[in-house]
């Protein structure tokens, strides 16, 4: 086969321009929606400043004491509708343990904040690319359920009234909840819905379980909101219904994240792309065929460890 020349009238042959690709617009809006590697400083104090807000609005909504019990009253008959009313048992039996009961109050106290921010250290460190996404659904989370505790003043199983539920933390003398004895009039006592305390606990469970390598850690990832389940009921601070509108609030927190970033948190690649690691012109951390050998010649000091499971942030 002949290849045809096209000439003009004067006998030259017209330029064929080679095609150039124009560089791709990235804009604030793109820039804010990709994966980056968090800042330490930004970090703490972004963390502080939400937590340190949050508090203040969930104290700042008023104590509608009369509603929040009306709603307790209802949730409570809604549970014996549902044949799920059994709070007050579970609370009883496991009062009658003494270091059983009061193991769970410190637990309540304690795990809530100590879990968290270990997941967030933990995400910083290893999953930096992951990071912020994840940051995102907590904070969403914790946001809506601002909303949950202004709509709908829910009074917890301990303070209804005519009820014979045990409030553990007044009883065995122990700082097990920030609304009961000498710290309750620092927190909001009728903020139950939806309960945090699962909406965080299943937020470090998932975390864990999709991330972590180690078999027994994602196992233990699993277990945790489950054993905070038991422990925010044992202790009368919240009924069952409460642990379902936690979890509705972390549906919400997911989808956020999602619907910014093009993908679930988990989706996105481990290591942010960037520069390479090593200083001066090199390869990253070699090359090889396997899922998680890096292929990649960098230059100058950056951020990320060689191309990982998924180089490329998910597309939105």
């Amino acid at each position: 086969m002949t290849e045809t020349t096209v000439t003009t009238q004067d006998g030259r042959e017209p330029a064929v321009p080679y095609p150039v690709a124009a560089p791709p617009q990235r804009g604030l809006l793109r820039r804010l929606r990709t994966p980056r590697r968090p800042r330490i400083w930004f970090e703490i104090l972004l963390i502080g400043v939400s937590y340190w807000t949050y508090s203040l609005i969930r104290n700042a909504v008023p104590e509608q004491r009369g509603e929040a019990l009306r709603n307790a009253d209802w949730i409570w008959k809604a549970e014996h509708g549902l044949g799920i009313a059994v709070e007050e048992s579970v609370n009883h039996a496991v009062n009658s343990v003494t270091w059983l009961i009061v193991g769970m109050n410190y637990y309540y106290a304690t795990l809530h904040f100590v879990v968290t921010l270990g997941v967030l250290v933990w995400l910083f460190r290893s999953h930096p690319g992951r990071y912020g996404a994840t940051r995102l659904a907590l904070f969403a989370t914790t946001g809506v359920a601002l909303v949950g505790y202004y709509l709908y003043p829910l009074a917890p199983p301990r303070l209804m009234n005519d009820s014979h539920f045990v409030d553990t933390v007044m009883v065995h003398q122990t700082w097990g909840s920030m609304a009961s004895g000498d710290l309750k009039n620092m927190s909001n006592q009728y903020a139950a819905m939806p309960s945090m305390h699962i909406g965080w606990s299943l937020w470090c469970g998932l975390t864990i379980f999709t991330l972590a390598s180690v078999p027994w850690v994602r196992v233990l990832g699993l277990l945790y909101p489950a054993a905070t389940l038991v422990v925010i009921v044992a202790t009368a601070n919240h009924f069952w219904l409460d642990a379902v509108g936690g979890a509705l609030c972390l549906t919400f927190g997911f989808t956020v994240a999602w619907l910014w970033h093009g993908a679930l948190p988990y989706a996105l690649p481990r290591v942010v792309p960037g520069k390479a690691t090593s200083k001066g012109t090199g390869t990253d951390k070699g090359t090889g065929t396997g899922p998680r050998s890096g292929t990649g010649t960098g230059t100058g000091a950056g951020d990320t460890e060689g191309t990982d499971d998924a180089l490329l942030p998910a597309k939105s």
